[in-house]
This record gives C-alpha cells, sequence and structure tokens, in this order.
C-alpha cells in the first residue's frame, strides 16, 4: 500500500463522513511526527526536547 493511497483514503472517508475538523489535529500530529524524527539523531535535540 503506497502512501498517497493511504491519504487518498483518508481524504474520501473526511469527505464523506463530513469530518473535516479532523484535518487540524491530523496536520498536527504529523508535524510533531516529523520533528521527532528529525531531532532523534540531530545536534538540535536538547533544544527541541526543553520545549515539551
Amino acid at each position: 500500500m503506497s502512501r498517497l493511497s493511504v491519504f487518498s483514503e483518508l481524504w474520501e472517508f473526511l469527505k464523506y463522513r463530513k469530518k473535516y475538523w479532523l484535518l487540524p489535529i491530523i496536520f498536527v500530529l504529523v508535524l510533531l511526527g516529523l520533528l521527532i524524527v528529525v531531532a532523534e539523531n540531530s545536534v538540535v535535540a536538547p533544544f527541541i526536547y526543553t520545549l515539551f
């Protein structure tokens, strides 16, 4: 299953069920996930961990 199909299925679910209010929540979760992945082996990691 490709990433594009996962996103398209998610979009179809949100559109069909009219759950557009979930989009900001999903967006924030994706951003936090990316932040964790980027900061995993980074020099900036100690500064990011102090935010939480």
